[in-house]
């Protein structure tokens, strides 16, 4: 299995990853980012084909923003708990902008991806938006933060 495959355009994703990030970028309109003004959506896929979404939520002490990524994250375990997630893609754009933007997860978000990984046993594919307009699927979130943190020995 690739680790990281890279495409040219929305086009070229399989049609699960273009759902999904139709469905990132439909999320989007619930942000909340009078501050950024970078309005970023989340999607994912369970395994019983639950589809839970995400947007981005500011606040003006920042350190108490929460990102798309772990809004629909923290959806999925409180509101699906035991359903494992196979897949989840983010989608973003500048406020008042209909074009997406580059968008790839934060640091903190990719640590709550592995830590998903890790309660599950499983991996789930992440697919974003990276530079140069290239879609990025992640075979795992593992692979977004090597030598991420475990409680695991």
């Amino acid at each position: 299995m690739k680790e990281f495959t890279f495409y040219s355009g929305i086009e070229d994703l399989d049609s699960e990853s273009k759902y999904l990030v139709h469905k990132a970028k439909d999320s989007t309109s619930h942000s909340y980012a009078p501050y950024s003004r970078f309005c970023v959506g989340a999607a994912l896929i369970l395994e019983d084909g639950t589809l839970v979404t995400g947007s981005n939520q500011e606040n003006a002490s920042y350190p108490l923003c929460m990102c798309a990524e772990r809004v629909a994250l923290y959806v999925a375990a409180s509101q699906f708990p035991g359903q494992r997630i196979m897949k989840l893609a983010i989608a973003a754009h500048k406020k008042n902008h209909k074009e997406l933007a580059q968008a790839t997860c934060c640091g903190a978000c990719r640590q709550v991806m592995v830590e998903f990984e890790q309660r599950q046993k499983k991996p789930f594919e992440v697919i974003m938006l990276g530079a140069e307009g290239k879609w990025i699927k992640s075979a795992s979130a593992a692979l977004l933060i090597p030598f991420g943190f475990s409680m695991e020995a």
